[in-house]
């Protein structure tokens, strides 16, 4: 028997990344999986996104770990997208028992800046707020809710020495950050319910997104056109422990736990796996 034996899990933003490795990972441990993505470039983010191929690819590894997959093109930033795409994945598999609200972008250097903003805060924010309500409907005692934020929402961001400058990175901090209060609350509502909610923190994770040339440039602002060797040792700015960055895997297994009744009664948590980012910037506090 598998942690997650049985189950049915909606995973947003699942054609690569973070969002496949978790499916891919609650499929290994006894999941179904019910995959969306955009599936398309969006103008304003500057690396291309995923393609239909690649959610097809994460269906054939669901698939050879031995469980179902149901994919779906759906942009999370259009409820009604995803309300079918979940209602198909329901008519097929059943049930719902789990909810991965990862799909997300970084609109880091994006132009127009102010569109940046939007597209950005309407992916990260908006989506996920859609990918969870479109599930609450159908979830029973017992489910649970996992989003993805960011050590970014954790950072202090009084200091901003060039206000106006990067509106879609500031866009990112403030829709990773609104996640985590907007899931807070949440999980208060749903606990009287027997419905968990719960956000993960990662830190520079070693995806399509970090190894970007926007990326590049927001940790080498010094560079006209940094490369990833350039940006690669900066990275580790943002750790405590000796790492550039964290695999997707390693958010994979915080996810299953978070899936599993092994968690059954942690609801409202804000897990970070940053490798001591938070302890970095932070002194103790409750």
């Amino acid at each position: 028997m598998g942690r997650v034996e049985g189950k049915v899990a909606f995973i947003t933003g699942a054609a690569r990344g973070q969002g496949r490795s978790h499916a891919i990972r609650l499929a290994e441990e006894g999941a179904d999986i019910i995959a969306v993505d955009i599936c398309a470039d969006i103008d304003t983010i500057g690396y291309p996104l995923a393609t239909l191929d690649d959610l097809e690819e994460t269906a054939a590894f669901v698939e050879k770990a031995g469980r179902k997959a149901v994919i779906s093109q759906a942009d999370v930033r259009e409820a009604g997208q995803l309300k079918q795409a979940l209602e198909n994945g329901i008519a097929e598999l059943g049930k719902l028992d789990i909810v991965v609200a990862q799909a997300g972008v970084a609109a880091m250097k994006g132009q127009p800046p102010m569109q940046a903003w939007t597209d950005g805060i309407n992916t990260n924010l908006i989506g996920t707020i859609n990918a969870i309500q479109v599930a609450l409907p159908h979830l029973h005692e017992g489910a649970t809710i996992i989003a993805t934020a960011s050590a970014a929402a954790l950072m202090d961001a009084h200091n901003k020495p060039n206000p106006g400058a990067d509106p879609g990175g500031m866009g990112y901090m403030v829709s990773k950050r609104m996640i985590s209060e907007y899931v807070h609350y949440l999980a208060t509502e749903l606990a009287v319910r027997g419905i968990r909610a719960n956000v993960i923190h990662p830190t520079n994770c070693n995806t399509d997104m970090l190894q970007s040339e926007p990326m590049y440039r927001s940790f080498r602002p010094d560079l006209e056109t940094p490369t990833r060797a350039d940006a690669e040792p900066v990275f580790r700015v943002q750790q405590a422990m000796k790492v550039n960055y964290i695999e997707p895997e390693d958010i994979s297994n915080a996810v299953l736990w978070l899936a599993s009744d092994e968690s059954r009664f942690v609801t409202g948590m804000q897990l970070r796996v940053d490798a001591g980012g938070y302890l970095k910037w932070y002194d103790y506090h409750v």
